[in-house]
């Protein structure tokens, strides 16, 4: 990474300059452009003292460190094989080297690396992230979100990065020379960093340099649109840390070297008389340490950047202000350490559903910085983070993620190979995870019916897909995929199957739910609806007994409660022993009373069609007797029975005749 890297390493390089040293007038002018961040000069003078045999070892651990801060990972490698084994090395370049093996994909070696250091720094926090179980990490992100991503036609041989689009604009930070474009940045030889703008979806326009007061003869970037509390359009904006002509913390009178302007500043703009002026220095800025990448969230509520300032978890972290409703910023409150971590935390962008993305290195990635998102619970509040993954990340480093309002497609920054410059822009389309849910509801009573299984087959190979089973809401939930035919299967014991049929052939990508509301016919049984147990009565006699009633209240609870039209016929049976009188008699009198509890406990007279005894008519199996019957072939017989007539008062056929 190039020039976006003058942007972020003006926050990480302040951890990396060392003292000059004065040992040859090679060294003495290398180290020098290397304290002032000239690192592109700086390389050919530590070559030179390669060459010369002095100092070896000192030039190439600065050779390393310079195309690290370069970003370039594959050149550094070779010029910490020449140190890295000598005992005078320090240690915390053993972290370096492992990070940097594991950017080029030499996972083995960057593991043997991340290990010797932890030798030496086991309390360094970050082995927590990038060792576990004495392995590397592995990356974790949802496969089921997916990216398709481009380049945009408008990337250059030099650095094109970060996006914002506002009405039909695309903005944008890049290096490119232009007419005007005097200047020479010392740390990579490209021009000073400049906002420039393009119709966004427009593949033929060309970019325009914005006009006004934001750029200047210093590094912009990550330009953002927002309002203020008259609702008039404002600008935030990152620059060098200069403002009305005063000089910074690190620069002097006799010294005005604007390669020493190296924090980065907040700044705010204004339109006025139809031009944009440079109003304000944010209050979240100070001159020992920068501020930077400006984002808001969509109801302009809150401002979030990054920032070294002292207090944080690691190098750079993501901050928040809250934005007043008379438009002013409340103190800098940290993101957390769920976000960020003693690594680096840039780029933050909050996208119209409040989810906060952003790019680190402190977490487990594919290389250096990637881009990863948060979990949001219920109550708001941030979870977890995840990888967004591949393509959307890489072995390098990728960062400055923006999202349209469609949600689904965007732009993100890297330097992978393969690109035009030394950071590329690439359009993305993303392809939501998609989610077949709905309520499952039964077709008389309309209310939801919990505990039905459901179960997905694809319908070409019959394969069972997924299988979940509805809360007590009668919801269910399941991520599906794109372009497939699909079988549902919906099982309840109450209730008899039922298949629906669909696919997701023609589903846009912008669909993130599919829904699928099923209602389920009950099953004619008031047995199995009211989950019954045998209702016992004692040998001869037609009382109902306590164990009895239990199991009839539950008839009343679904007559009652669940099916309030419900109409029955009630029926009572007993075994073939005795003779058909006295098997009529107690059938009767049985059901009798069966009906009497029934209509006692609250059920109308008119949803009880009738009741009779049928003695030993309808044996349910082929015992005559006791002498042919075992108890249980006998008992099978001592039944009640409950035939349902119909469910709702508009069925006025007779279910029970239809069986």
């Amino acid at each position: 990474m190039k020039s976006s890297k003058t942007i972020i390493n003006l926050f990480l390089a302040l951890f990396s300059v060392a003292l000059l040293t004065a040992q040859s007038t090679t060294q003495k002018k290398a180290d020098q452009l290397f304290s002032k961040f000239a690192y592109a000069k700086a390389i050919p003078e530590y070559e030179k003292l390669v060459v010369s045999g002095r100092n070896t070892n000192h030039a190439y651990q600065r050779l390393a460190e310079c195309y690290l801060l370069l970003r370039d990972f594959e050149k550094a490698l070779p010029y910490f094989k020449r140190f890295i084994d000598d005992t005078s090395t320090p240690t915390n370049f053993y972290f370096k080297y492992a990070m940097a093996l594991k950017s080029s994909g030499q996972e083995k070696e960057a593991l043997k690396w991340f290990k010797q250091y932890k030798k030496f720094h086991k309390n360094d926090s970050r082995l927590k992230q990038f060792l576990k179980d004495g392995n590397l990490a592995s990356v974790v992100f949802n496969s089921k979100e997916r990216y398709e991503i481009e380049k945009v036609h408008f990337n250059t041989e030099y650095s094109e990065f970060g996006a914002f689009v506002h009405d039909g604009q695309l903005y944008f930070s890049s290096s490119r020379k232009t007419e005007d474009s005097d200047n020479v940045y010392d740390w990579n030889n490209e021009s000073w960093l400049d906002i420039y703008h393009i119709t966004e979806g427009d593949n033929y326009d060309k970019p325009k340099k914005f006009k006004g007061e934001i750029n200047s003869k210093f590094h912009e970037s990550s330009m953002v649109f927002s309002t203020d509390y008259k609702n008039d359009t404002i600008i935030y904006f990152t620059r060098n840390n200069y403002f009305q002509n005063k000089e910074s913390f690190y620069t002097t009178k006799e010294d005005k070297n604007i390669e020493k302007l190296n924090n980065l500043k907040i700044y705010k703009a204004e339109k006025i008389n139809n031009e944009w002026k440079v109003t304000r220095n944010l209050n979240m800025n100070a001159d020992h340490y920068s501020s930077g990448h400006p984002s808001v969230n969509t109801n302009r509520t809150r401002l979030y950047f990054a920032s070294d300032k002292p207090g944080g978890f690691g190098g750079t972290d993501i901050y928040y202000c809250k934005i007043h409703p008379r438009g002013g910023l409340s103190k800098a409150i940290n993101a957390g350490p769920i976000v960020n971590t003693p690594g680096n935390e840039l780029f933050p962008y909050v996208n119209n559903e409040g989810q906060l993305f952003f790019s680190s290195d402190g977490h487990v990635g594919f290389g250096q910085l990637d881009v990863f998102a948060t979990i949001i619970a219920e109550d708001g509040a941030i979870k977890d983070v995840i990888n967004l993954g591949k393509p959307i990340n890489s072995e390098k480093d990728d960062f400055g993620y923006y999202a349209l309002d469609n949600g689904v497609d965007g732009y993100v920054s890297s330097n992978r190979k393969g690109g035009k410059g030394g950071d590329d822009m690439y359009k993305f389309k993303f392809i939501p995870s998609l989610t077949l849910e709905g309520v499952v509801t039964d077709a008389i009573n309309l209310q939801a019916l919990d505990s039905v299984q459901i179960s997905l087959y694809d319908q070409k190979t019959g394969d069972l897909v997924n299988q979940t089973i509805t809360d007590e809401n009668g919801e269910y939930k399941m991520f599906i995929n794109r372009k497939q035919n699909y079988l549902i299967e919906a099982v309840r014991k109450t209730h008899p199957h039922k298949h629906v049929y669909f696919n997701t052939a023609s589903t846009l990508r912008t669909t993130k739910t599919i829904t699928r509301d099923i209602q389920l016919e009950p099953i004619v049984d008031l047995k199995i609806l009211a989950d019954l147990n045998k209702i016992y009565f004692d040998y001869g006699k037609s009382d109902i007994r306590p164990d009895a009633s239990k199991e009839l209240d539950k008839v009343v609870k679904v007559m009652m409660e669940t099916y309030t039209d419900m109409v029955i016929q009630l029926e009572a049976h007993t075994d073939p022993v005795g003779s058909h009188g006295y098997n009529d008699r107690l059938s009767e009198a049985r059901a009798k009373s069966t009906y009497e509890y029934l209509i006692a406990s609250g059920v109308p007279k008119k949803r009880i069609l009738s009741y009779k005894g049928y003695g030993k008519r309808r044996l349910i199996n082929d015992c005559t007797g006791k002498e042919n019957c075992s108890q249980e072939q006998l008992e099978l017989n001592r039944r009640t029975e409950f035939p349902i007539v119909q469910f709702k008062k508009e069925d006025r056929t007779s279910l029970a005749k239809s069986k």
